[in-house]
């Protein structure tokens, strides 16, 4: 069912979910249905679908509306909408699905949250997707690595009725609705509302920029930042959310208010800007915020920024009188130290001495342990930051080592785990390629999946082992690319990672081979064996390579302690 309401703020909002009756009647039969899990991305979509958050979207894309979003960042109907909104299946899934199928979409504990009536069952383009939306096909870019590594190739379009909202148990008395949020600003007679959209902490700066914005306008304050999916690597939306609230009370007294928006950002730049300003104004909001590269993920492979830094704004100020949302433009701002304040970069007077702390300075002093000065970031802010983020030297830590079998691995790591051991301050746990497979792997066989399964076994147990503060050591042969990634990926967002290739010569290996292994391989007897009938590829980002053929095992464990000590991973502050 679906329901129109009409608010003071914003235009007609869409309401997806289901009632009550309703509600009942839809987890009934979708027993009889064929089932979709939704990964954290999908779920994030579906909880802006159903609660009006996209309107004036119905459901999922088809292709149609797909192919006219891509090509001109309107829906088939004209409507502007910049970003395509689908539903990426498995090929297993969409077999035997056609229009008037219905499909349940459940959360990952397999809770029922919405029925799917199946419209379109298409194929995506996702190389031309990812050159039409992002402008490029770089898979430095996060939008684009999801886009060509991580999409199913089928997609599902159709509309979609809620059952319910996603279940959160974090931070309930922030998540509001758009319905709820518009209710707010009217019981609160805040008629004019600027929103500043936000992946990061707040800091001075950003606090300067926005009460200059409100001001400028003659609004009220929505801090809304984004709690469903960001950049990787960046700050944990727990952490971050300590920090909105410890800096809340800085504002004027009833100027501003924080609600957390459960979006799943592609960091698309221009499009993703327009996309912001259009969920903005779904929940109320009348002016909207951009700065400097709004969400743009940084620089691709040659080194060169994705978007330009106005980009964005230039987009938003084309489309802004359609949309009916006022932008407010802002260059970056910086701290002119003889004044005591913040100015944007235009309005800094000639020869002024100007201070900055770039995300990379902020995470090198936090790894330090240095201190965050209070021109920079708030006191309660910098306090919640230390709170998460330990210095280097007291955060989990992975050694994920990898390289031909014989290649020395497996004993290099047993002497680095005695010597970490021997210095003490964490727990250090060994999760070597043979064990592995004797404890938690014996089922597998050496096929590519069944190594990947292994290698992401193994990057999870390091994952948690690390996320509570201790050390794993890996020593598998992990020959993919991708798959040591999507470890690395797994494990950084809390702790360290260093990647150690031994890249020992498949010659030095064989002659070292005590079990045979090589010559059997070579003779057929042993398939899919790597460096033989199967590929190693090399890695491209290792932090450290040791060729064993010229470094005895201890020494190549010392060389990884000395590095380890030069990035101050241990120390002599070390547990203290």
């Amino acid at each position: 069912m679906v329901h129109h309401l009409i608010a003071p703020h914003g235009g007609a909002l869409i309401n997806l979910i289901a009632d009550e009756e309703r509600a009942a009647e839809i987890a009934k039969q979708s027993r009889d249905w064929p089932s979709w899990d939704l990964t954290a991305r999908q779920t994030c979509d579906l909880e802006l679908l159903v609660s009006g958050g996209f309107s004036p979207l119905r459901g999922f894309l088809g292709a149609a509306d797909y192919a006219a979003v891509c090509e001109r960042m309107r829906l088939a109907d004209g409507t502007l909408w910049p970003i395509p909104v689908t539903l990426d299946v498995a090929e297993e899934t969409a077999a035997g699905l056609e229009p008037g199928s219905m499909v349940a979409l459940r959360d990952a504990e397999g809770v029922m949250l919405a029925a799917l009536t199946v419209e379109d069952v298409y194929r995506p383009d996702l190389v031309a997707e990812a050159r039409a939306v992002f402008g490029t096909t770089d898979v430095k870019h996060p939008g684009v690595a999801h886009l060509l590594q991580r999409t199913n190739p089928v997609y599902l379009g159709g509309r979609v009725e809620g059952a319910q909202l996603p279940l959160h148990y974090d931070y309930k008395e922030l998540r509001q609705t758009p319905a709820e949020l518009r209710a707010m600003f009217a019981d609160r007679g805040w008629r004019k509302v600027v929103a500043f959209q936000t992946r990061n902490p707040l800091h001075r700066a950003h606090q300067e920029l926005t009460l200059r914005a409100a001001k400028e306008v003659g609004a009220n304050l929505l801090v809304h930042p984004v709690v469903g999916m960001t950049k990787p690597g960046d700050v944990d939306h727990y952490t971050r959310v300590r920090c909105y609230q410890a800096i809340m009370p800085s504002y004027p007294h009833g100027s501003a208010m924080l609600s957390l928006l459960p979006l799943a950002m592609r960091m698309g730049g221009p499009r993703e800007a327009l996309w912001h300003a259009i969920i903005r104004k779904n929940h109320g909001v009348t002016h909207f915020i951009v700065g400097r590269d709004h969400a743009g993920p940084g620089a691709d492979s040659a080194g060169n920024d994705f978007y330009g830094p106005y980009d964005a704004q230039e987009l938003l100020r084309k489309h802004e009188a359609e949309l009916g949302v006022t932008m407010v433009p802002f260059q970056l701002m910086v701290y002119v130290e003889d004044r005591d304040e913040y100015l944007p970069v235009d309005e800094v007077p000639a020869g002024a001495r100007t201070l900055s702390i770039s995300g990379t300075e902020q995470r090198r002093r936090l790894n330090l342990g240095s201190e965050l000065p209070e021109w920079f970031t708030p006191p309660a802010v910098a306090e919640e930051l230390r709170r998460s983020y330990q210095p280097r030297s007291r955060q989990g830590l992975t050694v994920f080592f990898t390289g031909l079998s014989g290649s020395g691995k497996s004993t290099i790591a047993n002497v680095l785990m005695v010597k970490l051991l021997e210095l003490g301050g964490r727990p250090v746990t060994m999760l070597d390629g043979d064990l592995v497979r004797k404890h938690l792997s014996s089922e597998l066989g050496f096929s590519k999946e069944h190594r990947d399964i292994n290698i992401r076994r193994i990057g999870w147990v390091a994952s948690e082992i690390t996320k509570n503060g201790g050390i794993a050591i890996c020593a598998p042969i992990a020959p993919y690319e991708t798959t040591r990634k999507d470890v690395r990926a797994l494990v950084e967002p809390n702790s360290g990672f260093v990647l150690v290739h031994v890249s020992t010569s498949l010659e030095v290996c064989e002659q070292r081979d005590r079990k045979g292994l090589y010559a059997k391989a070579r003779a057929g007897v042993l398939k899919e064996f790597t460096g033989i009938s199967d590929p190693y590829e090399t890695p491209t980002d290792a932090e450290l390579v040791i060729d064993t053929g010229e470094l005895s095992a201890e020494e190549a464990a010392q060389e990884i302690i000395l590095w380890l000590e030069r990035e101050n991973y241990v120390g002599a502050d070390l547990g203290g």
